[in-house]
C-alpha cells in the first residue's frame, strides 16, 4: 500500500517531477481525453423528419381511400380532418407538423380538382407520370380519390377567385380602395375595418385598388359590315 503524500506547501515551487505526476494523473482520470458528443451525432439524422412526414402523407391518402361514397370538396376536407386526427393519435407529431400535413394534402387535392374541372382526364395526367412507378398503396389511393371526386363548379370558381384576391371578407384590413374580383365593384374603406362581402354580388374576395381596365381593340380592327 502506498504511503499517503504529505500535503504540499502552497508556497513551495512545483518541481518538474510533480508537474509530470499531475499531468499523468489528469490524463489517467479519463476527463481530459473524453470526447464531447458532436452536434451531428446527437441530432436527428438528416432527412428523417422529412421521411416521417412523407410516410404520414401516404397514410392520409390511404385513409381517404378507405372512406366510402362520393367526395365533394366539403366532404373531402371533413375526411381529411379525421385522417389528420388519426395521425395525431398514433404518431408523435408536433402541432405544427400536423398543420403542415393537412395543408399539403389539401393543397394537392385542390389542385387536382382544379385539373379535373378544366378538362383534365385523371390522376395520371395531373401527375404527369405513369402510375406504375408509384407504390401500390399510393397509386390505389389516388385512383380511388379520383374516381369518387365530385367537382363542384361553384367551389372551383371560388378557388379561382381566391387565387386572384388579396383579401377575404371577415378580415380586418387597412383603409383604401378595393374591388371585388368577381364583379369588379369597388368599395372604399376610410379606416381600418372588417371587410364585408361585396354589396353588389355577395362574393367574398377582393383585391386592392381599382379593377383592371379591359383593353378595347382598336377601332380599325373591326370589320366593316356594310
Amino acid at each position: 500500500m502506498s504511503q499517503p503524500r504529505e500535503p504540499r506547501d502552497p508556497h513551495e515551487p512545483i518541481s518538474a517531477t510533480d508537474r509530470d505526476t499531475a499531468a499523468t494523473s489528469s490524463h489517467d482520470s479519463g476527463f481530459e481525453d473524453t470526447p464531447m458528443p458532436s452536434r451531428s451525432a446527437s441530432s436527428q439524422p438528416q432527412g428523417e423528419g422529412e421521411g416521417r412526414l412523407g410516410d404520414a402523407y401516404g397514410r392520409i391518402l390511404t385513409r381517404l381511400e378507405d372512406s366510402s361514397g362520393e367526395l365533394s370538396w366539403d366532404g373531402l376536407k371533413a375526411e381529411l380532418d379525421e385522417a389528420v386526427k388519426f395521425e395525431a393519435e398514433v404518431e408523435e407529431f408536433t402541432l405544427d407538423e400536423l398543420a403542415l400535413l393537412r395543408a399539403w394534402v389539401e393543397r394537392d387535392m385542390r389542385e387536382f380538382r382544379r385539373h379535373l374541372a378544366t378538362g383534365g382526364e385523371g390522376i395520371a395526367s395531373w401527375l404527369g407520370i405513369d402510375l406504375s412507378v408509384l407504390s401500390r398503396s399510393v397509386s390505389s389511393a389516388l385512383m380511388s380519390i379520383a374516381d369518387r371526386t365530385v367537382v363542384d363548379r361553384a367551389h372551383f370558381e371560388e378557388d379561382l377567385e381566391a387565387a386572384r384576391a388579396d383579401y377575404t371578407s371577415g378580415e380586418v384590413i387597412a383603409p383604401g380602395l378595393l374591388h371585388c374580383v368577381h364583379c369588379e365593384s369597388t368599395t372604399t374603406l376610410t379606416r381600418p375595418s372588417v371587410l364585408e362581402p361585396c354589396h353588389a354580388c355577395g362574393h367574398r374576395f377582393f383585391s386592392r385598388g381599382a379593377p383592371p381596365v379591359t383593353r378595347q381593340p382598336p377601332a380599325g380592327d373591326e370589320s366593316d359590315q356594310g
